[in-house]
């Protein structure tokens, strides 16, 4: 090979590489913006969160107004029924005046006793639906942050597209290199964070072909698998906890 051709061999080398790294820089910065945008979803959740706090603690404190009033109620029915005993006990010495007195506070304690049944009768039902709103309020909770997690990482996956992608380009020289072994870490560090968040890759290649995990684009006679059998994984899947972020694009053997 002529000095010419060797070095025309390693300018384009330069220039690859070049590109690489420049789409590398572009998908940092866009990584960056989208963190941004996810801690500003994430303020915006806290005061969520905040803001429900305050009508929990709001419901606490009617719960506890209304057992007040239920105790206080409890401590004079208490009250008239020690009188009423008292009276019963000097029935004999008692003039009529003492037993009209003693009727009437019976007849309170009757009033008492229905009031408190009242208030026992809102007190179930204030704790019923502070139960049902709490209940409630979780589940939402729940499916915002699912929702809002699966939208990041499907922003995520073209970007672990592009690092496999350029791996898969590098030849052996390439990936000893500085950059190489860099970008193997990367994404290396990357898939950890994403497995332990719930994210997993779907395994398709060799698997019998499922349309709740696969997107079929194309079908071969192939006699080294079965029928109905992923040939070839052309794109990968993946899964948060137990919902499909992206199905996997395969290649059918029939």
């Amino acid at each position: 090979m002529s000095k010419k051709n060797r070095k025309y061999k390693g300018n384009n080398k330069e220039h690859e590489m070049g590109d690489l790294k420049e789409r590398l820089l572009k998908e940092s910065v866009e990584a960056a913006k989208k963190k941004a945008e996810a801690d500003a979803k994430k303020a915006e959740e806290e005061k969520e969160k905040a803001d429900s706090d305050k009508k929990e603690k709001d419901a606490a404190e009617e719960v506890e107004k209304v057992e007040g009033t239920v105790e206080d109620a409890e401590k004079a029915d208490d009250s008239a029924e020690k009188t009423e005993t008292a009276d019963e006990g000097a029935e004999g010495e008692l003039s009529p005046d003492v037993d009209a007195t003693s009727i009437n506070a019976k007849g309170e304690g009757d009033k008492k006793d229905a009031k408190i049944a009242e208030l026992n009768d809102r007190l179930i039902r204030n704790l019923a639906e502070f139960d049902n709103y709490r209940k409630r309020t979780d589940k939402e909770k729940s499916q915002m942050f699912e929702m809002g997690a699966k939208s990041i990482i499907e922003k995520i996956l073209p970007a672990i597209d592009s690092f496999e992608l350029g791996m898969a380009a590098m030849n052996e020289e390439d990936k000893a290199s500085g950059v190489g072994q860099g970008m193997e870490k990367i994404y290396k560090q990357l898939m950890t964070i994403l497995e332990g968040a719930g994210v997993k890759q779907i395994e398709a290649l060799g698997k019998e072909f499922d349309p709740n995990l696969h997107n079929a684009v194309m079908h071969e006679e192939n006699e080294e698998f079965g029928e109905n059998t992923v040939s070839q994984e052309l794109q990968k899947g993946y899964m948060y906890n137990d919902s499909v972020i992206r199905h996997s694009m395969v290649k059918v053997a029939n």
